[in-house]
């Protein structure tokens, strides 16, 4: 049977059974106990990627005189090595934030396990660092708060053998109530402490009070990813690259007209990216360009007109947002490997998929816009995650997979060819990468 044919089939028979499928009840937003630490122990213990061969630990403190150093090796509780960080804090009306602490550690070798401490202080952690070459997995999930259906989506997770946790926007659901900032990071520590985790902004990370607060202080202080790394000039945007793929990280809620800074760092940093050393260009934005769910429909259509056409001439892979509740993926029902741009099908187009279920307490979002697009593969309103392992150059497994009780059900998956692979890099098709330039 033709491959084409039976990715069609496949396709057919998920679509059916989650016509069947019926959503399990919401559940109700977590009540975290205070835990009894001393306040020099490290709390809500982060890592993220930070560079070449590094990583950025960050953690909490309540005693204000506790050193940002971290200790780390590779056999536990030996330390062969000490760095030295820095430390913020902030106050939101009546709440003031403890000690927050952010230290680079490395050069690290790749694909090795690491052994660490913060602070001289409390328990021993370890992290384990991504590969240099493929095969490498991401695991996927967006809008996560605090719920019963997050720690579902969490512990799924956590069965997945994955390198790097991608999050598209809208982590803590904290809204205003900054002690919710304090429970969401312990309740991340165990997978967040151990594979870094890379973030966006989301619009419930903004927290702004017009007269009073600026938005995103309590975001930019607590998840500081690797901008300045990038050449960024804001938290809110930035990109990495790990493996054999180049990863852009774009703020929905930052100015992205083509006047804006976000905009012209964009085109730079897209302008710079070597496709012979990173086969893969993927791209990660809190607010979906692509959707056919009635939810938040068209709020994406401004940064959509004016960096899309940034995305097309560098030839992106795939685009990954959140913000709406549920999963949708396009690419076209009997040719999946037809992309999609400016609504159209095109070859040389990105993949895009909405993935905003990750557990959050407003609820699923459950009404569709009639009839799907053409450009809609699959679309389900079920809590889950996702995860793309990115096998080599040329080939990528993407899956969803479904929250039930007991396990994740795998409920949509597709091969994606790398587009360096397709042809379209070729100087004849690949003549508007000029613009980038």
């Amino acid at each position: 049977m033709e491959p084409k044919l039976v990715f069609a089939v496949l396709l057919l028979i998920s679509v059916a059974v989650s016509a069947e499928y019926v959503r399990p009840p919401p559940r109700k937003t977590l009540d975290f106990p205070w835990s009894e630490k001393p306040s020099s122990h490290p709390q809500q213990v982060h890592i993220s990627l930070a560079g070449d061969n590094r990583m950025r630990i960050s953690w909490v403190t309540d005693d204000k005189s506790a050193h940002s150093t971290v200790e780390y090796g590779t056999s536990p509780g030996k330390y062969s090595a000490k760095s030295r960080g820095e430390s913020t804090s902030y106050k939101y009306l009546f709440y003031s934030s403890g000690k927050i602490h952010h230290t680079i550690i490395g050069p690290l070798e790749p694909n090795t396990v690491y052994f660490y401490r913060c602070g001289g202080q409390g328990v021993e952690y370890q992290l384990k660092t991504p590969p240099d070459q493929f095969p490498i997995t991401f695991a996927v999930a967006g809008d996560l708060g605090q719920t019963g259906w997050t720690e579902s989506t969490l512990d799924h997770i956590d069965q997945c053998k994955y390198d790097v946790h991608l999050l598209p926007g809208d982590l803590s659901y904290a809204d205003y109530m900054q002690h919710r900032w304090d429970t969401f990071g312990e309740l991340v520590e165990p997978l967040a402490s151990s594979r870094p985790w890379m973030v966006t902004q989301g619009n419930h990370e903004k927290e702004s009070i017009p007269l009073l607060v600026d938005g995103f202080a309590s975001y930019n202080s607590r998840w500081k990813m690797p901008y300045e790394e990038s050449e960024s000039s804001s938290n809110l945007y930035y990109s990495f690259e790990v493996a054999g793929a180049h990863i852009v990280m774009l703020g929905s809620y930052a100015d992205y007209d083509e006047y804006s800074d976000q905009y012209h760092w964009l085109k730079a940093d897209l302008a710079k990216v070597d496709r012979a050393k990173t086969p893969w260009l993927l791209v990660l934005l809190h607010v979906p360009w692509y959707n056919s769910n009635k939810a938040h429909q068209g709020e994406g259509d401004d940064m959509k007109a004016a960096m899309e056409p940034l995305l097309y001439d560098a030839k992106v892979d795939l685009v990954l947002a959140g913000h709406v509740h549920a999963y949708e993926r396009s690419a076209w029902l009997f040719d999946l490997q037809k992309r999609v741009h400016n609504g159209n099908s095109d070859p040389c187009g990105p993949v895009y998929i909405t993935i905003g279920d990750g557990g959050n307490k407003e609820g699923l979002a459950s009404k569709y816009i009639d009839p799907q697009p053409k450009w809609s593969a699959f679309r389900e309103a079920s809590f889950g995650h996702g995860e793309i392992q990115i096998v080599n150059s040329t080939h990528a497994f993407w899956s969803w997979h479904r929250n039930d009780d007991d396990e994740p059900v795998r409920s949509d998956s597709i091969w994606i060819n790398s587009l360096v692979s397709s042809g379209c890099l070729s100087e004849q098709k690949f003549g508007a990468r000029k613009s980038l330039l």
